[in-house]
Parts: structure tokens; sequence; C-alpha cells
């Protein structure tokens, strides 16, 4: 049982999961998908840009500078849990605020996307949904553990019990 009375809880919590399975296979994904995502963007992607309108090439560069831009945060987001992982950066510093995610969000073009090929959507849809997870856990490990201690569910319902019953 972790001792939340240690300031060293929130550093426990950070190291377990960057040793965890999970961490493991976001991070693959995360990496695989970056490379799959340059591999598209320089080959099958330049080529299905150049046959597009003009309107619908602005919005696929947009929409390739928001599928890039985020798959570089997700990506030194893990870089960063890695690092603690192996040793080489401290829990406490993966802490610091230039580490965390950006909390903007990234809008998108709506309007031209039904124009774009198929092959950008889907990159952009997938990196979509990896960075909500990693922002969760962002959040879950950093945000949420500096303004609250993590709570006994145990200890809650016995406290719970004696309000109740007066013990």
């Amino acid at each position: 049982m972790r001792d939340i009375q240690s300031p060293d809880w929130r550093d426990d919590v950070i190291q377990d999961f960057a040793r965890s399975e999970l961490f493991e296979r976001t991070f693959q994904e995360g990496m695989e998908l970056v490379e799959e995502t340059a591999s598209y963007l320089d080959g099958e992607g330049r080529q299905e840009s150049k046959l597009l309108s003009r309107n619908a090439a602005l919005a696929y560069a947009a929409e390739s500078m928001r599928l890039t831009t985020r798959l570089m945060q997700v990506a030194s987001w893990l870089l960063v849990q890695r690092a603690v992982r192996e040793g080489d950066m401290a829990p406490s510093a993966a802490c610091e605020d230039r580490y965390r995610l950006n909390a903007d969000d990234v809008s998108g073009a709506d309007a031209a996307r039904a124009e774009l090929p198929r092959g950008l959507t889907r990159l952009a849809d997938r990196a979509e949904r990896l960075y909500d997870r990693v922002r969760h856990l962002d959040r879950r490990m950093y945000l949420e553990s500096q303004t609250t201690e993590p709570t006994n569910p145990v200890l809650s319902h016995m406290d719970k019990l004696r309000s109740a019953f007066g013990g």
C-alpha cells in the first residue's frame, strides 16, 4: 500500500506507469503512428495533395500541420516517460509544465474535411484518439495528483459509515 503521507507518492505513481505494460503499448503505438504518418506525408500523401483543388490543398496543409503537431506532442510526452523509466530523468522533473501536453485545442478544418484524402483523415483520427488517451494519462498522473491526494476507498467507506451511524 502506498503511503500518501510521503511526498514521494506521486513519484511512485509516475515510475509505476513508466514501467507498465500500458506505457509500453502506448509508446509503441505512438512511435509507429509517427513513422506511418511521416511515410504517408512524404509519399502517397504528397502525391494525393497534388490532385486537390486549391481550397482542398489549403485544408490538406492545415490538417497535416495539425496532425504532425499532435504527434510531436504525444511523442515528446512519451519520450519523457521513457526517460523516467530508464532513470535518465527524475519523476519530479517530469512534472514540470514544459513536459505537459499543451492544453490548447488545435481545431481542425471540418468544412473541407470531406475533400481530404482518406489516408490523411484516417491518420488524423488515429492521432486524435491517441492524443486524447495520452492527455487523459497526463492529467491523471500530473495535474490531478498535484491537487488531490489519492484516497483509500476502504478508509473512505469506513469514514462514511462512521458519520452515518455516529461512530
